[in-house]
């Protein structure tokens, strides 16, 4: 399916099918067929790296904003060698502007707990935790709902399906921090520790969960592999942009007339994503700017945004990113100085502390804002946000700190006279 054709797409993670978080009417519509096909039919998955090569050949980017390889990501865990091995899932979701894995849970958690337990077949993991922001307390309920009726359905636990492959899964939650969304941050969670990220290497796939082989998977993501094993890497690849194939969850939110969660091939033009799927604007007001991929993603002027698609490579054409896919829609009326401190703020208070750079570097970065947004600042407050923006980049062991200094170097650079405006005019007084 070309992006062209996109209207015509059948959406798979959330299909217009009454009470599918039940798991009952999961199965009926063809739930857990992929799971029982690769445990059950040896003549095509003749063992889990059978597996892991169509899930790399299908080339399922990681959805959480990496974007990386999902089955090359799977192929690095080593050969097992007795021990515990782990899958953690990444639910987290603290990223604003990004609200799509909320509906999986709410809306198909068994699409997500069956594409789990493929991807932990296909790595022989013991065990699967999945890792969600406690400010999603509704959903954590739900998803322990689910995971217990999939238990006592024989799809997760001992001997499934009478495969004799086995595995265990369990909900967990943080305390609402932000780094937890990192996933070294999250492993640290996980053990009950202090949400610092780590060091890498090494990665978790050598050394994750207590030490143990760890791979790290957002929900999105695993939530495709169940349609790939059931219909094929080719007809994934078939889906949306080449270099970035399948379809997105976009979270469209901001100044549109029908914001939400829409399930489409990735590379749709993001002017058909405002003005065809969300209604275009509200109240009749101009479009002036998106983020396109939650809050840490470069924003875009409206006048960069003709002919370019949701993707990876047309994003990357005008200094942006796909991220999460949370687009965040923005009017005439929006006051970019007001946008750019309350993120600055954002990643100031969520910042751990633990690298120099990232602890001082998102304080200065609000400080200087509020003077601006106060109307105190100064134009030579501008340079030294952007001076500043490069001493934190790349400087710190996880990417806090560059998420905090895009939106602050792309929002000035691209919108500078709105900021200089707000800047107070010297006056040099001569003796």
């Amino acid at each position: 399916m070309s992006t062209a054709d996109w209207k015509n797409y059948e959406p798979v993670i959330i299909p217009d099918i009454k009470d599918l978080d039940k798991i009952d009417v999961y199965v009926k519509n063809g739930g857990y067929k992929a799971l029982e096909s690769i445990l059950k039919d040896k003549k095509k998955w003749a063992d889990p790296k059978s597996v892991i090569n169509e899930v790399k050949e299908a080339n399922i980017r990681g959805r959480g904003g990496a974007g990386f390889n999902a089955g090359l990501k799977w192929s690095f865990m080593p050969p097992a060698d007795g021990g515990p091995r782990y899958l953690a899932c990444n639910g987290d979701e603290s990223e604003p502007g990004t609200f799509k894995d909320r509906k999986i849970f709410e809306y198909n958690p068994h699409i997500f707990i069956e594409g789990a337990l493929i991807a932990a077949y296909a790595m022989e993991i013991t065990t699967i935790y999945v890792y969600i922001r406690g400010e999603y307390k509704a959903y954590i309920d739900m998803m322990e709902k689910a995971i217990a009726d999939a238990y006592e359905k024989g799809y997760i636990g001992k001997n499934i399906l009478g495969s004799g492959y086995s595995v265990d899964f369990y909900v967990t939650y943080g305390a609402g921090a932000y780094i937890c969304g990192e996933e070294t941050s999250m492993l640290e969670s996980l053990e009950g520790k202090r949400g610092y990220p780590r060091v890498k290497p090494p990665f978790p796939a050598q050394k994750g969960l207590w030490g143990r082989p760890t791979t790290i998977n957002n929900i999105e993501t695993l939530a495709h592999v169940p349609s790939v094993i059931n219909r094929g890497a080719e007809w994934f690849k078939s889906v949306g942009a080449e270099n970035h194939p399948g379809a997105f969850l976009y979270g469209i939110s901001g100044h549109v007339k029908r914001p939400g969660v829409y399930e489409l091939p990735s590379g749709v033009p993001v002017l058909e994503l405002i003005n065809d799927v969300a209604g275009g604007m509200r109240n009749g007001k101009k479009l002036k700017a998106v983020i396109p991929g939650g809050s840490s993603t470069p924003v875009l002027r409206a006048d960069q945004l003709d002919e370019i698609t949701m993707d990876s490579d047309s994003l990357r054409t005008v200094g942006s990113m796909v991220g999460t896919a949370g687009m965040v829609i923005m009017d005439e009326d929006t006051d970019m100085v007001d946008v750019l401190w309350r993120i600055a703020h954002f990643y100031h208070h969520e910042s751990c502390g633990q690298c120099t750079p990232c602890r001082e570097g998102t304080g200065w970065l609000e400080k200087i804002l509020l003077k601006i947004k106060n109307g105190e600042g100064e134009v030579k407050d501008l340079d030294l946000l952007l001076d500043l923006t490069t001493q934190m980049e790349g400087r710190t062991i996880c990417a806090l700190a560059d998420a905090a200094a895009w939106p602050v170097r792309y929002t000035i650079n691209r919108f500078r006279d709105e900021f200089e405006a707000r800047c107070k005019k010297k006056v040099h007084v001569i003796a």
